[in-house]
C-alpha cells in the first residue's frame, strides 16, 4: 500500500531539525482529527491533555518519523500510549473504567455505549467504524496484531448492537 506522505515526511524532518513553524504546520493539520478521536474514545475531560501529551513526544521524535505510514496514524499510535502511560502512572486498569467513563459521559445513547466498552474497543471501533480507517492502519495505531484488532471491532459491534436492542425493545 503506497501512502502519500511527501509533505508531513519533509515537515517532520524540518520539524527534526529544530523548525518550530514546520512542527506547527503539523499540528494544525493533524489536531482536530486526533482530538476528535481522543474524545470519542476517552472522554473530553482527558482528550486535550493526551494531545498535548503527544504532540511533545512527536516534537521529541520527529526524527523517527519515516514516512511509511501515514503521518495521522503515527501520531495517533503515540496518542494511544500516552493514554496508556497515564492509566499505568495514575491507576491500575480496573474493570470499572467504563463505568467510571458512563457516569461522566453525555446523554446521547452512542456516547453511552462507547463508555460501556473496554478502552481497547472503544478506540478499536472509533477508530474504523467512527474514523475510517481500515482495520490495518489501527491495528498498527494500536499495536494489535490485525485478527486481534479485528476481533475487537467484532466484539465492540455486538456490544453495541446488543445494548441499542436492550435499550429499544426491552
Amino acid at each position: 500500500m503506497a501512502v502519500d506522505n511527501d509533505e508531513d515526511l519533509a515537515l517532520s524532518r524540518r520539524a527534526a531539525a529544530g523548525d518550530h513553524a514546520a512542527f506547527a504546520m503539523l499540528v494544525e493539520k493533524h489536531e482536530r482529527a486526533l482530538r476528535g478521536f481522543l474524545a470519542r474514545a476517552f472522554g473530553a475531560d482527558v482528550a486535550d491533555d493526551i494531545a498535548q501529551d503527544a504532540f511533545l513526544k512527536a516534537w521529541r521524535a520527529a526524527g523517527q518519523y519515516d514516512g511509511r505510514a501515514r503521518y495521522s496514524t503515527w501520531l495517533t499510535r503515540i496518542a494511544w500510549r500516552c493514554r496508556l502511560d497515564a492509566l499505568r502512572r495514575n491507576r491500575p486498569v480496573d474493570a470499572d473504567d467504563a463505568d467510571v467513563v458512563a457516569t461522566r459521559s453525555d446523554s446521547l445513547e452512542v456516547d453511552d455505549m462507547l463508555a460501556r466498552l473496554t478502552e481497547s474497543e472503544r478506540a478499536s471501533l472509533v477508530l474504523c467504524e467512527g474514523h475510517g480507517w481500515t482495520h490495518s492502519e489501527a491495528a498498527e495505531m494500536l499495536g494489535l496484531p490485525l485478527g486481534t484488532l479485528k476481533s475487537t471491532v467484532a466484539r465492540a459491534k455486538s456490544k453495541c448492537r446488543a445494548m441499542w436492542e436492550g435499550a429499544h425493545h426491552g
